[in-house]
């Protein structure tokens, strides 16, 4: 490893002095330390912004910093000094910015001027917005309708995301792939089948009144820091918190409270996880099992001694089906194979069976090490059945907790961003506005990959994000995106995405959440809803980077008005006007999730749409919630598993970094400095691989096509993993998973559990060069 890097192990809790370091860091990095201080001290009150990064929720009543130090990072990043003008472009070719890292590219700054790409010169050129709409259209209006693919992040608005469906929905498609497509679909996919709803039953409330959670596959010290606050005091409540991810985090190990004197000025912390067991990456579905199975045994026995029921039987008999098939299938199952796949010993899950057990009102919480496998639908429902067993769905203090990972995520979805047309209420935007939606069914992000590789699509409009980086494949995509006809991407910063151009390319700086909003009725507000089915009032602080940006809703019109024939039931102008004329159109679409829109979205602490499922109704064809007997414990069947040379990698996010953003090259709770070029690993592994500590490998994927997919240039260093198991960054190891390796059903990037070979590296040949090349990502 080179001399400037360091891998050392952290001790310390999250949060703490670390924390506040962190902050001050980006603060001053971003050249914005008294400014940026101001700015947070609005982050995430009833009166202020969103946070752009996380969405967990927002308390009514918050702390003095309702911050974390990721959202830090996030605001620090959008609100920089540091800006993108014309003449960057007239000085750098896109071919040469590809050579720039990640880092590189967004640490250059916010966006400022509308551009396009010229050919001639390889380099975006500044336009007028009026003629970027005008060739926007021109260009959509000269392909098939299915052709083009409008793209959403999880950070635009409610208000953004209502008519961004409506645009393209209007134009003719519901190719309208998202952020959520990659992370939890999966999530989306199961809850319907198992409970009614696609979204979480637990509330911000429930950690007050529960006496037990569980958390499955999420780093909460990075992508949710602020819920350790909740944590914390159900700790001091003596609430039991058990954990299970194939790496310990710091964050569900210790806390330190930065916003405590005490915590502050003395060793004080916090110990998190009562229980925390590293089950095998792959393997969490076999421990549930586990779980279930016992819990399930228990029970007959009880019964066959008289004595009190383990599970709760009246809720099974009333309010589910499937229980006698399902509990038939545990019974059978055996523990040779569940310790196998989980690598988790019976009596690990004894102890934690037996803290469930007890336990009055459960909450399971999990994040995307359970949605981003090949199993990821049946991980999810597998964590229903656990809840339904005991009745924890429906009740104070219970339920079941997707972590959403970005701040509208889950909001977007609600109204209307979605491929599937049986998920928008296309009989309602008929009748509203007076056209004929289409009806087919849309692309999904994976879907939408594989039609730019089979000349299907010919057009890609991003509103936000950084797709081409955060999909799978991206290697194997980088040609294939160079033959569309038309790339736009909306953006308040310079990515990878931006360079990868169709022949027509527009790149439109827009408003950052943070920014005054100043349209003709006034500032405006926006809305947000949190992983918790919560919805927020959002309202700008910071004045904008530059007096040439639009607004999101602003660029949406400005499409919208140049590619569709007038329609006297939509003014565009009016909505970007006054955004509550935006929400009172959601209002009128979704009557029964947005009572009094705009009445009540800036109430502190905002308001709940209503989940039928929490209140014990269950919106499934039988009106039951159902237990699902799952087919297989094989996390990966169809991919090779290979001998003891084929480890299993999960990708993960550093504690710098907000999905494909990276902040800084540091990741301090697992003690890694100036460098993401490493795999962690057992040290058993190391040895029977012959590697060494730092040793440099090429890491391959060890699938059964014929693509060649490996990073090059990584380091190996021995980590807390269990064996078998290898973890390394996102998404600089996106390149190693296969486009077609994907939850069943769901359709997400498997990127959790992909089975890869290691050999060392070539020798570098100075003459020549290295023999392979990790390319820039």
């Amino acid at each position: 490893m080179s001399t400037d890097t360091a891998i050392k192990e952290y001790r310390n809790p999250a949060g703490g002095w670390g924390s506040v370091k962190a902050v001050a860091g980006i603060l001053i990095q971003e050249h914005v330390a008294l400014h940026g201080s101001a700015i947070l001290s609005h982050q995430n009150k009833p009166d202020g912004f969103a946070c752009v990064s996380c969405s967990w929720a927002k308390p009514a009543d918050p702390h003095l910093f309702e911050f974390c130090e990721n959202g830090a990072k996030a605001t620090a990043w959008e609100i920089t000094s540091k800006h993108i003008d014309p003449e960057f472009f007239a000085r750098h070719t896109l071919a040469e910015l590809e050579s720039w890292s990640g880092l590189e590219l967004e640490s250059s700054g916010r966006l400022t001027a509308p551009m396009r790409w010229d050919a001639v010169s390889d380099r975006y050129v500044q336009t007028s917005w009026d003629e970027a709409f005008a060739g926007i259209a021109k260009e959509l209006r000269a392909m098939d309708l299915d052709q083009a693919i409008f793209y959403a992040s999880g950070r635009a608005s409610l208000e953004t995301s209502y008519m961004y469906q409506l645009l393209a929905r209007m134009y003719g498609t519901n190719n309208l792939p998202d952020s959520s497509n990659m992370c939890h679909e999966s999530t989306s996919v199961a809850l319907p089948k198992t409970i009614g709803s696609p979204v979480g039953t637990v509330t911000l409330e429930d950690f007050e009144l529960t006496d037990c959670m569980f958390f499955f596959g999420h780093n909460t010290g990075t992508n949710a820091p602020r819920m350790l606050h909740q944590l914390q005091e159900a700790r001091k409540r003596g609430v039991q918190i058990i954990t299970f991810n194939p790496i310990k985090e710091r964050g569900l190990v210790s806390f330190a409270n930065p916003q405590s004197p005490l915590e502050m000025l003395t060793p004080g912390e916090t110990r998190i996880s009562t229980q925390y067991h590293q089950v095998k990456i792959g393997g969490d579905e076999a421990a549930v099992s586990g779980l279930c199975k016992l819990l399930i045994e228990w029970d007959d026995a009880a019964q066959r001694d008289g004595a009190a029921r383990v599970l709760d039987a009246a809720f099974i008999a009333e309010h589910t089906e499937g229980f006698e098939r399902f509990a038939a299938a545990m019974r059978v199952m055996t523990w040779t194979e569940i310790e196998m796949r989980s690598q988790l010993t019976r009596e690990a899950l004894t102890a934690a069976a037996t803290e469930y057990a007890k336990a009055r009102s459960v909450m399971v919480l999990y994040g995307m090490g359970i949605t981003q496998h090949r199993n990821g639908v049946q991980n999810v429902q597998m964590l229903s059945n656990l809840l339904l067993l005991r009745g924890n769905i429906g009740k104070p203090g219970a339920g079941i907790c997707p972590i959403r990972g970005h701040s509208n995520v889950q909001g977007q979805r609600t109204v209307g961003i979605t491929e599937k047309p049986e998920l928008a209420p296309l009989d309602t935007l008929k009748k509203l506005y007076g056209f004929e939606p289409p009806r087919n069914k849309g692309m999904s992000t994976v879907e939408a990959c594989q039609g730019v590789l089979d000349g299907k699509v010919k057009a890609f409009i991003g509103l936000g994000g950084n797709f081409q980086v955060a999909i799978p494949d991206h290697h194997v995509m980088d040609d294939a995106w160079r033959s569309l006809r038309l790339t736009v991407q909306i953006a308040t910063k310079l990515n990878r995405s931006h360079l990868l151009h169709g022949e027509v390319a527009y790149l439109l700086p827009c408003l950052g959440r943070i920014e005054v909003d100043e349209q003709a009725s006034g500032e405006q507000w926006v809305s947000v809803e949190d992983s918790t089915a919560c919805v927020h009032g959002s309202h700008g602080y910071a004045d904008p980077a530059s007096e040439q940006l639009l607004s999101e809703p602003a660029i949406v019109a400005g499409i919208a008005n140049a590619l569709l024939p007038h329609n006297p039931h939509v003014n565009w102008n009016e909505w970007v006007g006054d955004y509550a004329k935006v929400r009172d159109a959601i209002e009128q679409t979704y009557p029964e999730q947005f009572v009094d829109f705009n009445k009540r979205f800036c109430d502190p602490g905002g308001f709940h749409r209503p989940i039928p499922a929490a209140e014990r109704k269950w919106k499934t064809p039988n009106g039951k919630a159902n237990f699902v007997v799952p087919d297989t414990l094989d996390e990966d069947a169809d991919m090779p598993s290979g001998g003891p040379d084929v480890l299993r990698l999960m990708t993960t996010r550093g504690d710098s970094q907000f999905n494909t953003t990276v902040y800084t090259l540091d990741d301090r709770f697992r003690g890694v400095r100036g460098t993401r070029d490493i795999l962690l690993m057992h040290r058993d592994d190391m040895a029977m691989l012959e590697l060494a500590e730092g040793d440099e490998v090429c890491v391959s994927t060890a699938s059964n096509d014929d693509v060649v997919r490996e990073v090059d240039g990584m380091h190996v260093h021995a980590f807390d993993i269990p064996t078998g198991c290898i973890m390394g960054y996102y998404p600089e190891c996106n390149r190693l998973i296969p486009l077609w390796h994907h939850a069943k059903d769901s359709l997400v990037p498997a990127s959790k559990s992909v089975p890869v070979r290691l050999r060392k590296s070539a020798p570098v040949d100075v003459r020549k060069g290295s023999a392979n090349s990790r390319g820039n990502t």
